[in-house]
């Protein structure tokens, strides 16, 4: 596992691959879309309409325009819902990987080009399934959709637990994109991970 060590030489938590990151919040907040599962208050921002809107205002960097639109709503819309204390859900995660995210940003803005095929497959009409979609994006294996079946709905019907206690780590954060397919239309449930200390 690559892990990063600090100038104290204390190690840190290990490296995310921040372009699956990406393309994991991509996909679930375009499926949690009205027009979707109707999770969250955006309709279609992700979609065709979002990218017309945007684009005029957004020449050239209009699909990240609309992802920040997406990923603000989703990730406040699950905040409200379920946010336990010492825990990591796709939404939030610890501050250094939330830094390293916003830090590779830019470098995205200035990939525009590179991005447009996986927007526009987006924005197309693509699987109303979150697993099927995440499995075309090659995001997800036979392993994670094994794991996926195994998670369960907590008693109140708001999240769904992964067993344990974990880091953050390129496998549970595709689990807690995968895991909100336990969610109903309209009624998401919110997969997170307990942090271990």
């Amino acid at each position: 596992m690559d892990t990063s060590v600090n100038q104290d030489a204390t190690i840190t938590e290990p490296r995310i691959d921040l372009e699956r990151l990406l393309k994991l919040r991509l996909i679930v907040a375009r499926h949690g879309e009205m027009d979707r599962a109707g999770w969250w208050n955006t309709n279609g921002i992700l979609g065709r309409h979002g990218a017309l809107a945007l684009k005029r205002g957004f020449p050239s960097t209009h699909h990240f325009a609309q992802a920040r639109i997406a990923f603000a709503v989703a990730r406040s819309r699950c905040h409200d819902l379920f946010d336990p204390p010492g825990c990591m859900t796709l939404w939030n995660l610890s501050a250094q990987i939330e830094d390293q995210f916003e830090e590779q940003w830019q470098d995205w803005l200035d990939q525009g080009e590179r991005w447009s095929p996986f927007f526009a497959h987006l924005a197309g009409a693509g699987s109303n399934d979150l697993l099927v979609a995440l499995s075309e994006a090659g995001l997800v294996d036979q392993r994670h959709l094994d794991a996926v079946g195994q998670l369960r709905r907590s008693a109140e019907g708001r999240s769904v637990p992964l067993p344990g206690t974990h880091q953050p780590n390129d496998e549970i954060i595709t689990l807690l994109a995968a895991g909100f397919v336990r969610g109903e239309r309209g009624n998401p449930a919110i997969p997170y991970a307990r942090l271990e200390d």
